[in-house]
């Protein structure tokens, strides 16, 4: 009895209570995580060509 509740509830809260988002809400949220994902992806590309470069360097110096 209490797991028929349980996803009665559920469904009620799912359909009723839930605020969706929009297909345009939808879209510009993905954008928004797509330029994001690009961004931090383009500065830990920078940061690993920079610390390759510069343990090359100190690799070279010492050996």
């Amino acid at each position: 009895m209490k797991v028929k509740t349980y996803f009665k509830e559920s469904y009620d809260e799912l359909v009723h209570k839930v605020s969706w988002p929009t297909w345009a809400e939808l879209q510009n949220s993905a954008i928004v995580v797509l330029v994001a994902s690009l961004i931090i992806a383009l500065v830990v590309l920078i940061m690993d060509f920079s610390f390759r470069n510069v343990m090359h360097a100190i690799y070279n110096m010492f050996f």
